[in-house]
């Protein structure tokens, strides 16, 4: 039997890190993160959220995110789905279909299609949207912004606005949690609604 693949969704802001380190420690799964996880996806994602400089074009942008998680699935999630280890990822496929589908308008058949080829199909069991509304998300971002926090509003609403869209259209792999408490509190929401979905076994 295979590990657990769960994946922690949500716009910057929303506090989705901190509750995949928590979702991650509670399961004793294998904690990764994207753009990253392996160090050609941590050198892609510097020259992604890089403020210094022009930047990349938005096709890049995500043709860059698709690398990393290429390589990302091939080095550390593969492996351990394998060895029946529980894999807990900040951000996956969802987040590019999100920001770079319907954030920056590339479409998000296409970004799907760009980012199944990248993970040979391989997709999230469960996913985890920490749901919060823009002026939280903004307060929150505060001042010290990378390249992509530093897109304007009508960005990070169309980027939450998909999430939803997303989460709506298909349920059974969806969870969705207000993220507007404290940690604990949307810690405990997220830890019983995995459990509920995928049963106590989920846990080491």
């Amino acid at each position: 039997m295979a590990g657990h693949f769960i994946t922690v969704e949500g716009p910057d802001g929303s506090g989705k890190s901190t509750q995949a380190r928590l979702l991650a420690e509670h399961l004793g799964a294998i904690y990764t993160r994207e753009p990253g996880g392996t160090k050609l996806g941590e050198k892609l994602r510097n020259m992604v959220l890089d403020t210094n400089g022009e930047g990349p074009s938005d096709q890049a942008e995500a043709l860059m995110i698709a690398a990393a998680r290429a390589q990302h699935v091939v080095e550390v999630i593969k492996p351990a789905i394998e060895q029946d280890k529980n894999v807990v990822s900040d951000r996956f496929i969802e987040s590019s279909v999100a920001y770079q589908g319907y954030g920056r308008g590339l479409g998000p058949e296409k970004i799907l299609e760009i980012s199944l080829f990248a993970t040979q199909e391989l997709q999230a069991d469960l996913i985890v949207l920490i749901d919060v509304d823009a002026p939280l998300a903004a307060n929150r971002r505060g001042k010290n912004l990378d390249r992509i926090e530093k897109a304007g509003d009508d960005f990070h609403f169309r980027v939450m606005e998909a999430y939803r869209t997303m989460a709506s259209n298909e349920p059974d792999r969806w969870v969705v949690i207000d993220g507007s408490g404290t940690v604990d509190e949307v810690s405990k929401k997220v830890i019983n609604e995995v459990e509920l979905r995928l049963g106590k076994h989920a846990r080491d």
